[in-house]
């Protein structure tokens, strides 16, 4: 008796053959309809030179808008009789990733985009998703549910603008964007893992008063003394040589101080994790917190130093705001940018190399919306401002899939 080929296909591949099939249909249908004879160009050399120059990237619009949605219909069709099994999450985002590269060079047609540009913004605004990310791998690695990423970020920010201000100089905001991320996460370590409150509930609850406290200060003293709210930024520092070399160098090493912090914070932790005695302790009170206790570890004071070193991290990046994007702090400023961290650690599945690939989709949408409203394109500006969140919801929505979490994690430890 004759089988039918997609049996063995899941229905949850049927949904992402029907996405690939969405997507290629306005490929075809709206990117590709009146660009005849039209070419985007693409600049991928940087202002201020480099080692060698390499020559624009002219594109023409149908027929490469054409050829990339062939691709995607022909993994719409793989993926309806065949499946691609674990490998089914990369292959959707390579399809989101050829609707993104469609959508640049239909709005490109007949201009000139700077590829570095794009690149180097797509970075920028992963910095404090990177950071902020980082701060939830760590707290729930250790088995303490971390939702509060976004008063962290937020009190970071306010506090960074305020001793910048005070003080002078961008260190001293750094040093307050810290302890202000050290403080929340001290109220969230001690409620959840001296109190026993419910975690969830307790990062809610701090998002509130973070918001709360910064907004009432912002109103009632930031907004009547603007030599509170003035701080000093920190500078670009090209790394010698690299800086130079085209493509890579400018994006990569030509940042500011959080913007090398952010990537070698992600270095050093996927590293020390995965690789150290100390990292097997963290993940394994995460895990197994009853079995790390009589072996020796002490699993409250570990998952304290965890929460507590993820404030460190997002208070570095809530002051990004202050120190690096804006020139003054602002009420919600961070703009929901920790429940996007949020995302980005799920997506990541609690690795930090992952959430780092996860910030710079992020953060990609963010820059790519950008771009966008400076083209001549038919898109509302309203959403392509809310472009980030739409892929977040997506993303958290189609693509996660069944994840795995530690096995301990919101779940007080008794010591016996």
């Amino acid at each position: 008796m004759a089988v039918d080929a997609s049996e063995g296909v899941s229905r949850r591949e049927r949904r992402f053959a029907a996405f690939s099939v969405l997507v290629a249909a306005v490929m075809i249908g709206v990117f590709a309809q009146g660009r005849g004879g039209s070419s985007a160009t693409f600049v991928l050399n940087d202002a201020r030179g480099g080692l060698f120059t390499l020559p624009n990237l002219v594109v023409a619009v149908v027929p490469a808008v054409l050829v990339m949605a062939a691709v995607v219909l022909a993994i719409a069709v793989l993926q309806f009789t065949r499946g691609f099994g674990a490998r089914a999450v990369p292959v959707v985002g390579g399809v989101a990733g050829l609707f993104a590269v469609s959508l640049l060079i239909w709005a490109g047609a007949e201009q000139t985009v700077s590829l570095i540009s794009l690149f180097r913004s797509t970075l920028f605004a992963a910095i404090p998703i990177t950071l902020g990310a980082l701060a939830g791998v760590l707290s729930e690695r250790a088995g303490v549910i971390n939702i509060a990423i976004e008063a962290q970020l937020l009190a970071g920010a306010f506090a960074a603008a305020v001793m910048s201000s005070i003080l002078g100089g961008p260190w001293w905001g750094l040093v307050g964007g810290i302890l202000a991320g050290v403080l929340i996460s001290g109220m969230l370590s001690g409620l959840s893992i001296r109190y026993q409150a419910d975690q969830i509930v307790t990062g809610v609850v701090l998002i509130v008063f973070a918001t709360g406290v910064t907004s009432f200060f912002t109103t009632q003293v930031l907004a009547r003394n603007n030599a509170l709210n003035s701080p000093d930024r920190f500078g670009s520092y090209a790394v010698p040589f690299l800086s130079d070399v085209p493509i890579i160098g400018p994006v990569l090493f030509n940042q500011t101080l959080l913007g090398y912090v952010a990537v070698g914070a992600v270095v050093v932790l996927q590293f020390a994790l995965f690789r150290t005695r100390w990292g097997l302790r963290l993940r394994s009170v995460g895990e197994h917190p009853k079995a790390s206790d009589t072996v020796g570890i002490a699993v409250l004071g570990t998952r304290y130093k965890a929460v507590l070193l993820g404030g460190v991290l997002a208070g570095v990046g809530g002051a990004w705001f202050t120190l690096d994007s804006a020139s003054q702090f602002s009420r919600e400023m961070t703009s929901g940018r920790g429940f996007i961290a949020l995302a980005a650690m799920l997506v990541g599945r609690y690795s930090p190399a992952g959430a780092f690939g996860a910030a710079l989709l992020f953060g990609f949408s963010d820059a790519l919306a950008t771009i966008l409203q400076r083209l001549p394109v038919p898109i509302p500006s309203q959403l392509l401002r809310a472009a980030p969140f739409v892929v977040t919801i997506a993303v958290v929505a189609g693509l996660i899939g069944r994840l795995r979490v530690p096995a301990a994690g919101g779940q007080p430890y008794l010591k016996q």
